[in-house]
């Protein structure tokens, strides 16, 4: 085993002009490869990490492999010389440590608890994982969700900062590498509702549309290319409209790609309501009293049980959400909210 993954000297930061070879440590487990890159060079760009990795300069127990690879412990990657790439010498923010009244806030959040896993309620504007300048995260707080327990939760998935809802963290490593798992299998079943500017046609489909990533001064954004972009499937339907409007809509994605939803919704031409990255002005409904919040709400999550069975969990609306589901007089406990995708194949948990 490394001094890295017994907790010391990390030998890539300690001298990065040759070729290393870092055993994966059990903490890491279930991380993505590039996000173990990114976290050990916040100054290495995904473009590179993607370069290296097509060149066969990065390797993981000998073989070529892709980003996306999920880490196991014990996994050897070879580390090429990237000198260049090391971090600066100035540190980064430190992401605030929470006190205790933030603390009682992430515990009211949880939805579900046993000994493996915790779903809680994610709210809108908070970022599951830090980033420039991102002081405050959720990440950052997961030691108030120990319950005593040994080991600190880990993230498993991700929403976006400004999206709300279900969150599911694995109380172990052993734990998370097995829900990463059922991630990757494509085994979670994730319903979201978002309300839509405009109305989506035809009123129920399939958007197949795959996605790639484009940098930006405003961030990073997915958009349409067939060619370098990964394949992108989300199932919708409409439960409900306010005239042209705009329209309550629940979504399914069978694949998990950054954005996909708000993406797939813009192309559709009827972009999430306050989604400004993806549909800029016509994303908002001015002069309405509408929140200009983004309206995307992960409700349901259905994944198997680490030991046995499935877990089904919900999670209520955002307040918002709630005002502007009043205003257009939407109903939340709609029948056809219930069985959204009912003849079209989509499997999904009914709302509690």
């Amino acid at each position: 085993m490394t001094r890295a993954a017994e907790g010391g000297t990390d030998p890539v930061t300690a001298s990065t002009g040759a070729v290393r070879t870092i055993e994966v440590a059990e903490v890491e487990a279930g991380s993505r490869l590039d996000r173990w890159f990114r976290r050990r060079y916040p100054n290495l760009s995904h473009g590179r990490i993607e370069k290296l990795l097509r060149t066969g300069q990065i390797r993981v127990d000998g073989k070529r492999v892709k980003a996306g690879l999920r880490l196991t412990a014990g996994m050897r990657i070879r580390v090429p010389p990237i000198a260049d790439a090391a971090p600066t010498a100035r540190k980064p923010a430190r992401a605030r440590e929470p006190s205790r009244d933030d603390a009682a806030k992430l515990r009211a959040l949880v939805l579900y608890k046993d000994d493996d896993v915790i779903a809680i309620d994610k709210p809108p504007g908070l970022a599951v994982q830090g980033g420039t300048k991102m002081l405050i995260h959720l990440d950052a707080m997961l030691d108030a969700l120990r319950f005593g327990a040994d080991d600190r939760p880990r993230l498993v998935h991700r929403l976006d900062k400004d999206s709300s809802g279900v969150l599911i963290l694995a109380r172990t490593p052993a734990v998370a590498s097995r829900l990463a798992a059922a991630f990757r299998r494509r085994e979670v079943r994730k319903t979201y509702w978002a309300i839509t500017v405009g109305v989506p046609s035809p009123r129920q489909g399939k958007i197949d549309l795959s996605l790639a990533k484009l940098p930006g001064r405003g961030g990073e954004r997915m958009v349409a290319d067939k060619e370098a972009g990964k394949r992108a499937i989300t199932h919708y339907s409409v439960i409900e409209t306010a005239g042209r409007t705009a329209a309550f809509v629940a979504l399914s994605p069978l694949t998990g790609r950054t954005h996909q939803l708000r993406a797939h919704c813009a192309h559709l031409g009827t972009p999430i309501l306050g989604d400004g990255k993806y549909g800029a002005k016509a994303a908002f409904l001015a002069g309405r009293g509408v929140s200009r919040k983004l309206h995307l709400h992960a409700r349901t999550l259905s994944i198997p049980h680490p030991r046995a069975g499935r877990i089904d969990v919900t999670a209520p609306l955002p307040a918002h959400m709630v005002e502007t589901f009043a205003l257009f007089g939407f109903d939340a406990d709609a029948e056809a909210a219930r069985e959204p995708f009912a003849g079209v194949g989509v499997r999904v948990s009914a709302y509690k």
